[in-house]
């Protein structure tokens, strides 16, 4: 199965950064066309990516990922300002605990490391909520820009949660990777 760990924004601030984002839509800037937008179930922080992962290191991977969580103590964060990764993805920030946000990521990786999950090189953590994506290069930054002022209300990160990614319906046009939460651990000191 298709995993990762990440951070779940409350539906509050997926709410503010869908009107945030129905607004840059509306503005119709160049290359719209050939942006795919992602829905509110596809927006979180993901902390490691840990791609095909086999049902035998869950065990092992859950507790791993349950002494991470609760080594790293609840936190602020909000959803702040915006970037681009090159031309073909758009994205949201974050304020707040931006800290503790990179050192829970890397806890993340470092428990599925040593529950056996085979991962990437580790590269420097970029916190970011997916919004769009291209096949195309399309010039990306005025939507950066107009997404700078943005900042959301701040909530308190209180756990850390695992996460299937079931990929899209082959052939059905506009259809999205669906995700479901397989665990989820409670920082320590919360709950």
């Amino acid at each position: 199965m298709r995993l990762f760990a990440a951070v779940l924004p409350p539906p509050e601030a997926l709410a503010e950064l869908s009107a945030e984002v129905e607004r840059l839509r509306a503005r119709e800037l160049p290359g719209a066309e050939a942006l795919r937008w992602t829905g509110p179930p596809g927006r979180h922080y993901t902390l490691a990516f840990m791609g095909e992962v086999e049902e035998r290191l869950l065990p092992e991977l859950g507790e791993r990922l349950g002494r991470a969580a609760h080594r790293t103590a609840p936190f602020p964060l909000a959803v702040h300002g915006g970037g681009r990764f090159g031309r073909r993805v758009l994205w949201a920030g974050a304020s707040g605990g931006v800290d503790a946000l990179r050192v829970l990521a890397g806890r993340a990786e470092a428990a599925a490391r040593r529950a056996g999950v085979p991962m990437a090189e580790p590269r420097r953590y970029q916190a970011h909520l997916t919004l769009a994506r291209s096949r195309v290069d399309v010039d990306l930054r005025p939507y950066a820009e107009e997404l700078t002022a943005f900042a959301g209300t701040p909530w308190r990160v209180a756990e850390l949660v695992l996460v299937r990614s079931n990929p899209p319906a082959p052939g059905v046009p506009g259809a999205r990777p669906r995700y479901e939460a397989v665990g989820s651990w409670p920082l320590g000191g919360a709950g």
